[in-house]
């Protein structure tokens, strides 16, 4: 059975039972919304477990046991149950299913496969201009990367047609791009001698663009608005505040976590290359700066992720009219995304 037909299955199980059994709700959302008050701390150290790079290979049938389990274990409503088959059932289920869809991210695009493809290609997009080729594949492949990501681990809650979100996408991709060879084509044409402004241009542009692609990318969230919940996970509508609000959190955290990854890799390499080590292995650069890369970003992807959490919460009285009689509560919550 696949993921989908076992969601309808179990969605229909619960829709055929009696009044008193509860709507099926999406075992993640209700799991980041039990959560929703954790401490940054608890958010990263979930956030480390998740992108284990071996999440990205988990079978079908794995995440298949883990999501019946989830959904038929009455302790697997309590997300901080000791039992070891439950805690690695949430794993696998965070780190490979959509909350809104309940649809598998594909491999390439879950959050533990974020890493293993930015790291080497913010590296190589920070490399100091050869050539024209040199300077356009890196960012090409970064952004596009980075769109199908921000796209694929966005919120899903609203219908958007297939056309709708290409056009979006291919938007995000050629907008970020050109902004992200800009600075090397400065450098190309006007040949910077300010070794400063040299290694901090490419970062102040690939700052913006990453935030530009988030807005970009996932645009039509505040424009259509996503579902808020309440506190049991029902949803209430669809709200415009809780989509800008979703896209700016994630805008803000991308730009903490790009900013921080190019800029701090660039100031180890202009110190190193005042050393004695430098001048007699002048290539260990590169290697240092690689790996100075990969280290800073394996510390913030999860920082970035744990800024903000994944279930926000907005209060009531602040959202649309059509949304405040719909419930009682003074809070109400929407899924941020990735």
């Amino acid at each position: 059975m696949s993921l989908e037909q076992e969601e309808e299955t179990q969605h229909g199980l619960l829709l055929g039972c009696s009044d008193a059994v509860p709507a099926f709700i999406e075992p993640n959302v209700r799991f980041w919304i039990t959560t929703v008050r954790q401490s940054f701390i608890r958010r990263f150290l979930q956030w480390t477990e998740l992108l284990d790079p071996t999440n990205v290979f988990i079978s079908v049938e794995s995440i298949e046991n883990s999501r019946q389990l989830l959904c038929t274990n009455e302790d697997a409503s309590n997300p901080a149950s000791e039992d070891q088959r439950i805690q690695e059932a949430w794993k696998r289920s965070l780190a490979t299913v959509h909350p809104d869809s309940s649809n598998l991210i594909p491999k390439l695009f879950r959050p533990a496969a974020f890493l293993p493809f930015m790291a080497p290609t913010v590296f190589l997009s920070m490399m100091p201009p050869k050539g024209i080729k040199s300077v356009i594949l890196p960012q090409v492949f970064l952004y596009t990367y980075m769109t199908a990501f921000n796209s694929i681990n966005g919120n899903r809650s609203y219908t958007c047609k297939p056309l709708e979100r290409s056009l979006l996408m291919a938007g995000a991709i050629a907008s970020s791009t050109f902004l992200g060879v800009v600075p090397h084509f400065i450098q190309m044409k006007y040949g910077l001698t300010n070794p400063w402004i040299k290694r901090l241009l490419p970062v102040v542009f690939l700052v913006q663009a990453s935030g530009m692609n988030v807005y970009m990318t996932r645009n039509i969230e505040s424009i259509k608005g996503i579902a808020v919940m309440d506190k049991e996970g029902n949803v209430l509508g669809h709200s415009t505040i809780a989509g800008t609000k979703a896209v700016r959190e994630t805008a803000a955290s991308r730009t903490v976590l790009f900013g921080t990854s190019a800029l701090i890799p660039e100031i180890f390499t202009y110190f190193f290359k005042r050393t004695q080590f430098f001048l007699k292995n002048p290539g260990s650069l590169w290697i240092l700066k690689l790996s100075c890369t990969f280290l800073t970003m394996g510390l913030m992807v999860p920082v970035s992720f744990s800024i903000f959490p994944q279930i926000g919460q907005i209060q009531c009285r602040s959202h649309e009219e059509k949304i405040q009689p719909s419930t009682e509560e003074t809070e109400i919550f929407y899924h941020r995304g990735v």
